[in-house]
């Protein structure tokens, strides 16, 4: 199995799958029937003994709790990082309101990410039936992640996991970090992400870039954009960020969500500090 057979194949899914799209038994609102979530996802492969995933371990990034890939997957090769771009209905609705999230944008967030699964999976399976194992670390069941509504115990676990998908696609060579803590990809911030470890041997990709906010330019616009006032000059603060989304869960479950700093900003679409 190849690369290009890997990403065609995904694409497809992405393209023809039914759940990748808003039904009317399901929608918010009559603006969502038909409501096409994503559009075709980007690739990037890394090594699966990069140095980088031992720095992730450090504290200053995401902690000893992190699990490098050899640690999910002892025979593992490669490491595919995936991103799946919000559909232009997405966030043209979303930028419309910069005080409550647009109902396109909840089921973005919610039924997107049932359906980032459902591709990851299949993805996993095309490996598997190839002879290859592999493994979706963030659907393995020794995912573990802080639940930011659990209002007790360690505040500092809150908001961490022993995977992360943004600093994997930062490894691979998808993008680098923005000022509101996304990750800024060739085709913007706005969307979401997914990984498999795999043990097939695939070429790999190498990291454009050197700085973790290469393609940021600091233009600041995310941060007067955010609702609950959670980015600052220094960044992102996750509880306020987190309270916010409470909210509008509460009003909306089981969907929830923002997003207000991924649009109505210069790298919604594209990475402005990408040099070509």
């Amino acid at each position: 199995m190849t690369r290009n057979e890997i990403i065609t194949s995904a694409k497809q899914f992405v393209n023809d799958s039914p759940e990748n799209y808003i039904t009317i038994e399901s929608a918010e609102s009559p603006s969502c029937v038909g409501l096409r979530l994503f559009d075709a996802p980007i690739f990037a492969f890394g090594h699966a003994d990069d140095e980088i995933y031992e720095q992730l371990k450090s504290r200053e990034t995401i902690g000893p709790h992190f699990l490098p890939p050899l640690e999910w997957l002892s025979s593992a090769k490669t490491v595919i990082s995936i991103f799946f771009p919000y559909s232009e209905q997405i966030k043209i609705a979303n930028a419309k309101d910069f005080n409550w999230p647009a109902d396109e944008w909840l089921h973005a967030r919610y039924d997107g990410q049932i359906f980032l699964k459902e591709t990851v999976t299949y993805i996993q399976k095309l490996l598997e039936k190839a002879g290859y194992k592999s493994i979706a670390p963030s659907f393995d069941v020794r995912f573990k992640s802080g639940d930011s509504r659990d209002k007790s115990g360690d505040a500092s676990n809150k908001f961490t996991s022993n995977w992360s998908e943004r600093h994997i696609a930062y490894a691979c060579g998808l993008g680098t970090f923005g000022l509101s803590k996304g990750l800024i990809t060739e085709k913007g911030v706005c969307g979401r992400f997914g990984s498999i470890v795999t043990e097939l041997d695939l070429p790999k990709d190498v990291r454009k870039y050197k700085g973790i906010y290469e393609y940021c330019t600091m233009c600041k616009k995310c941060i007067s954009n955010c609702p609950p006032r959670a980015i600052s000059d220094n960044g992102k603060e996750h509880l306020p960020c987190s309270d916010f989304i409470d909210v509008t869960f509460g009003k909306h479950k089981p969907r929830y969500g923002c997003g207000k700093c991924q649009v109505g900003v210069p790298c919604m679409s594209t990475a402005p500090g990408l040099k070509i």
